[in-house]
């Protein structure tokens, strides 16, 4: 039985992955071999698409532009809505009640009905075309669902340690961020993956907000490689291969603290 489940969660984890290796697997392909044959091995193992895409979508320029734009995004992300939850949780009346309802009602606004105004809204803010303003925007997207998963997990702090902590002279402030906060590190983790995984593999608002293209991220830097009458195949899978390599190699060196962070927040939040 044990032989079949795991032939089964093999099966499953090459299908989920089939995308990702042909793209490796083509991204080593001239263009004529890609359109021969995209399953055969190319006849050569060469880095010359890697090295065309690093060049002609400025790399590392759009690697800084994605962290700083996902940096920012969480920060407000964490701060804001860690402390909403709280206070959002402790305080019983009609208008915490009201402001929970709000948070939790904009997660059902789909992205594409508030697509314009918010447009409207970032440029008449200055936050459009800039690399703060995309954090402070996603900082406002995310913090709905950061807030709802905050809110969840506060219940699980016993009160008795923020009454003590009160007694003992700490103000608002301290009881949070001494006592409360450091407790919601595992839903934290939680949320900060969630987040990053949305921010950096987001297309559409960058497109929209972000129009010099100095600024752009990982995905529009790939998205110039396309072409109007044709476009290089081979190296828009290598830029892509470019793009997923520095998620892969966060989950590789924080694995275990993302696995533990998911499971404590699922099962206390």
């Amino acid at each position: 039985m044990r032989r079949l489940i795991l032939v089964l969660l093999v099966l499953v984890a090459l299908f989920w992955l089939f995308p990702l290796l042909m793209a490796l697997l083509n991204s080593f392909k001239t263009r004529a071999e890609l359109f021969t044959n995209i399953i055969a091995f190319p006849d050569a193992w060469n880095l010359d698409n890697y090295v065309r895409s690093f060049k002609r979508m400025n790399y590392v320029r759009s690697l800084i532009n994605t962290i700083i734009i996902a940096a920012g995004g969480i920060s407000g992300i964490i701060l804001f809505s860690a402390m909403a939850g709280w206070v959002l949780c402790r305080v019983k009346t009609r208008l915490s009640l009201f402001l929970f309802s709000a948070f939790v009602f904009s997660m059902l606004i789909p992205f594409h009905a508030i697509m314009i105004p918010l447009y409207q809204v970032a440029r008449l803010l200055r936050l459009s075309n800039s690399l703060g303003g995309m954090g402070v925007i996603y900082s406002g997207l995310g913090v709905g669902m950061a807030v709802f998963m905050y809110h969840g997990f506060v219940k699980t702090i016993p009160l008795e340690l923020e009454d003590a902590a009160s007694i003992d002279g700490c103000s608002g402030a301290g009881v949070f961020f001494r006592v409360v906060f450091p407790l919601l590190l595992p839903i934290t983790a939680t949320i900060s993956i969630m987040n990053v995984l949305w921010m950096w593999n987001d297309f559409l608002l960058p497109l929209i907000m972000l129009r010099n293209s100095r600024k752009y991220t990982l995905l529009l830097s790939t998205n110039m490689l396309f072409g109007q009458y044709g476009s290089d195949w081979p190296a828009i899978l290598s830029a892509l291969i470019l793009t997923v390599i520095p998620v892969l190699l966060i989950y590789a060196v924080l694995q275990k603290q993302i696995i533990k962070g998911i499971v404590d927040g699922a099962l206390k939040g």
